[in-house]
């Protein structure tokens, strides 16, 4: 593998990731909520099963003390709800509330589309692609 194109092609992806969440980060449908709070929401949204604070940071870039304010905060806007662990009474699993589930709902309707807007700049193959190389990348082992 040739090191220097390694490098390049990482320059690049980092570039294109920031320059994309500085244009989301700048929208106006983020209400009262901050990316990271909705990134939270919208990794809570996705599982069927109220999730385990634990399960939570391994989707999230925060960590584990960060994390945890941040879902205390959640909770306090009553956004998130603690749950109790049927398979571990010592825990709790977090799971969201109605209102966390509407707000969620929402923002990602608007960030969707936005998403969708940015990358309209390459063609449904090219997505797949670009889908399929970042895939390999992440589910690499360590």
């Amino acid at each position: 593998m040739d090191a220097r194109l390694a490098n390049t092609a990482w320059e690049e992806v980092m570039t294109a990731h920031m320059r994309l969440m500085r244009r989301f980060a700048a929208r106006d449908y983020w209400a009262d909520l901050s990316m990271r709070e909705y990134d939270v929401l919208y990794t809570l949204s996705k599982g069927e099963d109220a999730q385990r604070l634990s399960d939570l940071q391994d989707h999230v870039l925060l960590s584990q003390p960060g994390l945890s304010r941040l879902v205390d905060r959640l909770v306090e806007r009553g956004l998130v709800q603690r749950v109790p662990d049927p398979s571990d009474a010592r825990a709790v699993r977090l799971s969201l509330t109605e209102a966390g589930r509407e707000a969620q709902r929402r923002i990602g309707r608007a960030h969707a589309r936005d998403v969708a807007e940015a990358m309209s700049v390459l063609s449904d193959d090219e997505l797949a692609q670009l889908a399929r190389l970042v895939r390999t990348l992440h589910t690499q082992e360590g």
